[in-house]
């Protein structure tokens, strides 16, 4: 494999390796901080893949409403 190739990949798996855990986190205790209002198991677990996704900006909104 090229290394320029793995590079990539290792990058790729870094991001949603960061993505799984703070889609995680966030489902679990950031989503009732962002949102006032209640989430449910099953909504918890739609908004996983999306969080998961997107985290850079799950990360920049959790912390903003933190604040």
């Amino acid at each position: 494999m090229h290394p320029a190739v793995a590079i990539l990949l290792n990058l790729l798996v870094l991001y949603g390796a960061i993505g799984a855990v703070t889609a995680l986190a966030f489902a679990a205790f950031g989503v009732t901080r962002v949102q006032s209002a209640r989430m449910s198991l099953g909504a918890r677990l739609l908004i996983l893949p999306g969080a998961a996704a997107l985290w850079p900006y799950v990360l920049k909104r959790w912390i903003g409403a933190a604040r």
